[in-house]
C-alpha cells in the first residue's frame, strides 16, 4: 500500500484548522456584556448616512429654490470646505495649492460657468481628479447650497454691468476715470 506524498500533510493539517468560522466575535441579536443595554447590535451613531439612504437621495435629485438664506449657508459652506483649496473668489489659489499641492481650475473658466449646476453637485458627492469626495463631510442639502453660491461667484465676475443698480454702476463708471 502506498502512503500519501509528504506534501499533503501540511494541506491536511491546514484543512483542520478552522479559525475562520469560530472567531471571537458576537452575532447580531447576541447578549453581550461590552454596552451597558446587553446587546451587541446597537444602533448607528446620529447622523451615520446609509448607502442606499431615500432621504439623503432625494435632497440629491431636488435642487431647491434659490433663496437668500440658501446663498448665505452656500456662502459659509464654502468657506468651510472650499476656501482651503480654491480661495475665497473661486480662482484656485488657495493656501493647499501654495502649500505644492495641484492648483484646482477656477470657477471662472467657461467650461465650469457653461457646466450645469449638478457638477458642482456630483463633484462634491463623489470627488474629481485630485479632490477626494465630500460625500461624508457635506450633507446634501449643503451641496446645493454651495453649488448655488459658485453660481453667485461667477455671477459677480462676469454680470453685466446693465443690470447693476445706477448707483453702484456710477461708482464702477467713476472708478475707471
Amino acid at each position: 500500500m502506498r502512503s500519501a506524498p509528504l506534501y499533503l500533510v501540511p494541506v491536511l493539517l491546514l484543512a483542520a484548522c478552522d479559525d475562520m468560522n469560530h472567531q471571537p466575535r458576537y452575532d447580531s441579536y447576541e447578549k453581550s456584556s461590552l454596552f451597558a443595554d446587553g446587546k451587541s447590535l446597537q444602533a448607528p451613531p446620529q447622523g451615520t448616512v446609509g448607502r442606499d439612504d431615500a432621504e439623503a437621495d432625494a435632497a440629491l435629485a431636488n435642487r431647491p429654490t434659490m433663496t437668500a438664506d440658501l446663498l448665505r449657508r452656500g456662502q459659509e459652506r464654502f468657506g468651510i470646505y472650499c476656501t482651503p483649496c480654491h480661495d475665497t473668489d473661486g480662482d484656485g489659489n488657495g493656501t493647499v495649492p501654495a502649500r505644492g499641492f495641484p492648483h484646482p481650475p477656477s470657477f471662472h473658466v467657461d467650461r465650469l460657468r457653461n457646466a450645469p449646476s449638478r457638477y458642482f453637485v456630483d463633484v462634491i458627492t463623489n470627488g474629481h481628479g485630485v479632490m477626494y469626495s465630500y460625500a461624508d463631510r457635506v450633507p446634501p442639502a449643503d451641496r446645493w447650497a454651495i453649488a448655488a453660491y459658485i453660481r453667485a461667484l461667477q455671477f459677480s465676475r462676469n454680470a453685466p454691468v446693465a443690470t447693476l443698480p445706477p448707483e453702484d454702476r456710477a461708482r464702477l463708471e467713476g472708478a475707471g476715470s
